[in-house]
């Protein structure tokens, strides 16, 4: 993947929200009924302490998500950079929306239990990646766990319908993560029960180092 200027970098970014403010009715439609119920399990099933679970939902689009966190008992938290979305989330799901952009977080330090990246980090440019994962994991309590779902590949970037993609594959995504800071948790493909040619999105879940158990081992 070829280095990016300071300049491309912003004008990759804001072409994205462009086309997710052009397209967000049509994008509401196609998405709400998806079922992520696999990803959402995974993460809460992670979670150590007692709920209720303070998550961040990156990226979330109208709110399908925020949604379905509040359902099983979250106080969830969404962000997401295009403005269409972040009052179809408020209304759609009644929960608190930052709008932010990936590149401009502003979270607060260890204010989550779990962040929720579905489909989102994948618009984040490599040369980007250490830094934003690296506030993923500060925005964490100790011993919280960032989940991410990203259409994998062979570690090329460029457009996807109008949007910037980046399309990882294992060992460059886990590289990544660990070069942030995060302990592997585990990894899967999806949709479940497929061969793999035919599952087109790589699942993870990473873990910030401490928390009660780690204080007493």
């Amino acid at each position: 993947m070829s280095w990016l200027s300071q300049r491309e970098i912003e004008q990759r970014a804001r072409a994205t929200l462009e086309f997710y403010e052009a397209h967000a009715e049509a994008f509401w439609e196609g998405t709400r009924d998806h079922d992520v119920s696999q990803n959402l399990d995974a993460l809460l099933g992670e979670l150590r302490g007692a709920p209720p679970y303070h998550v961040l939902d990156l990226g979330c689009g109208p709110g399908r998500d925020l949604i379905a966190l509040s359902a099983r008992g979250c106080r969830a938290v969404g962000v997401e950079g295009a403005a269409a979305f972040v009052r179809m989330a408020r209304e759609s799901s009644g929960c608190e929306v930052w709008r932010q952009s990936f590149l401009e977080l502003d979270l607060p330090a260890g204010g989550f239990d779990g962040v929720f990246a579905n489909a989102s980090l994948f618009h984040v440019p490599a040369q980007e990646l250490p830094r934003v994962l690296s506030e993923l994991r500060d925005c964490l309590t100790p011993g919280g766990v960032l989940f991410s779902s990203n259409p994998h590949g062979e570690n090329q970037a460029g457009w996807s319908e109008g949007r910037y993609a980046v399309f990882h594959d294992w060992k460059a995504w886990r590289s990544f993560c660990l070069g942030a800071g995060f302990e592997e948790v585990r990894h899967y493909y999806r949709p479940p029960g497929r061969p793999r040619w035919r599952q087109p999105w790589l699942a993870s879940l990473w873990r910030r180092p401490g928390g009660a158990e780690e204080e007493s081992s």
